[in-house]
């Protein structure tokens, strides 16, 4: 998964920051590093190692002094989505996704810094290009609900991924209390291949769940009635089928601030802020939107216009986490955090904008379309506990427990993330003085529910993390 050109490191780090991914709580993943997916993904109040530049940069003040540490680690993810609408059933084929992560960390006396990249989260489903769930719809102009037209029997799939190259630093202000912040370069990616009914496409021009606006819906409806007497479909696609990074590509910049302070040998508490994104838009030259119906417009089958998409106003939430560890004894310790997302003022609707190309007779317009999501603001809750069985080996075990932020009535097949409680295990060995290696494993139970269109969705999860850390 590593592209083979030396030339240019920072380009590679940022393709393998945006692998796409599937996350577990919102888009957001269920821990990050071995250390802390194992615990529940906790990390406000302990050493999480390198991971610490997700967890809470403070936490990097743990770090011996005079040591350079590299970091490496992949995570697998593997979800298990279905659908049902009335006994027509289908599954998602996007069941596996692959994350590396790298990391370089150095502390000189009271300064530790370094630099790491990873797959923050994102989203993802494939339901092929035969799917029955999307094989049929309803048109524009026929309120019969048991007429169904056809749908355009092309791929139906969404891929959203978003990286993060970090630069840490933090500063231990006393042997108690250390300070952490990261400034983060943030990369954004999407995929998308969508076909919309008629009837939703109307539903949306009059304002239902959404918006329809721009000089290519005065156009459309300017042609109703004439050459164009019915609507069955559109489809939006732009995708690239890379391992990398999507179609739609935007840039943007986050900052993280930390600290921890040790109010005794046993009791340390933590605290971190990762603020909200600020993201260009993520755009691609290279789409299509199709429309297909009836009337003379539509005479040698679907319309097809190339162009350009704009995924407008796509952010990552601003993020609080705070928690406490307390070790009894050197070989036991227990961890618990509490994380606040702020879904709500990013997540309320998807919007995009198509322009069509100079090769169609809609020529520099652009289409306009909101869907509405009012994703609600999530709460988790975790809990971790590690036992030194050896002097070498940590043994490990977790869970987490949040609210699921997507509401029922907006929920959409393609971006069914609604998982919800998490529970987790895991080791950490050392290799040598050196080298130590680190394991972990989460499973999310299924979890269901019903959308605006009566489709039961079910989404569980069972994932693992590998990461190794080498003293320099």
């Amino acid at each position: 998964m590593i592209r083979k050109t030396a030339c240019s490191a920072v380009a590679l780090l940022v393709l393998i920051g945006a692998t796409p991914a599937f996350a577990t709580n919102g888009m957001n993943l269920e821990g990050y590093g071995a250390k802390s997916m194992a615990m529940g993904g906790t990390g406000s109040a302990y050493d999480t190692g390198n991971s610490a530049v997700m967890n809470n940069p403070a936490t990097l003040g743990f770090m011996k002094e005079g040591t350079s540490e590299i970091g490496f680690g992949i995570r697998g993810l593997h979800p298990d989505i279905s659908l049902d609408n009335n006994g027509i059933t289908d599954k998602s084929d996007a069941t596996a996704f692959f994350m590396p992560s790298m990391s370089y960390m150095r502390r000189d006396g009271r300064i530790t810094w370094g630099v790491a990249m990873l797959a923050q989260g994102g989203m993802g489903t494939d339901y092929g290009n035969d799917s029955p769930m999307f094989a049929k719809g309803h048109s524009m102009m026929d309120p019969n609900p048991d007429h169904f037209v056809d749908m355009s029997g092309e791929d139906i799939r969404s891929e959203v991924g978003v990286g993060r190259i970090m630069f840490p630093v933090a500063y231990n202000l006393t042997d108690k209390t250390k300070l952490g912040a990261s400034f983060d370069v943030v990369i954004a990616s999407m995929d998308l291949q969508m076909d919309m009914d008629g009837q939703h496409f109307a539903g949306l021009m009059a304002g239902n769940g959404g918006s329809v606006s721009g000089l290519m819906r005065t156009s459309l409806e300017t042609m109703m009635g004439g050459m164009i007497t019915d609507v069955n479909y559109a489809r939006f696609d732009f995708s690239n089928g890379s391992p990398f990074v999507g179609k739609a590509v935007g840039y943007g910049t986050g900052l993280k601030f930390g600290l921890t302070h040790q109010f005794s040998k046993a009791v340390t508490i933590g605290a971190s802020y990762h603020t909200q994104t600020k993201l260009s838009d993520l755009e691609t030259s290279k789409a299509t939107l199709s429309f297909d119906g009836s009337g003379t417009a539509f005479g040698a089958g679907p319309v097809s216009v190339n162009g350009k998409i704009k995924v407008r106003n796509f952010e990552w939430p601003a993020t609080f986490a705070a928690g406490i560890s307390v070790k009894p004894s050197d070989k036991f310790m227990i961890a618990g955090d509490v994380k606040y997302i702020d879904w709500s003022s990013v997540m309320d609707k998807f919007e995009m904008t198509f322009i069509a190309d100079s090769s169609s007779a809609f020529a520099g317009q652009n289409l306009d379309v909101t869907m509405t999501q009012k994703w609600k603001d999530q709460t988790i809750w975790s809990i971790g506990a590690q036992y030194m069985a050896t002097d070498k080996l940590a043994l490990r075990a977790g869970a987490s427990f949040s609210t699921n932020p997507v509401p029922d009535k907006y929920l959409n097949p393609l971006f069914p993330a609604i998982t919800t409680n998490h529970y987790t295990c895991g080791f950490g060995y050392r290799v040598s003085d050196a080298t130590s290696v680190g394991a972990a494993f989460s499973w999310a139970p299924k979890v269901e529910a019903s959308n605006g269109d009566n489709t039961v969705i079910s989404h569980s999860q069972t994932n693992w993390a590998l990461n190794l850390t080498h003293l320099l």
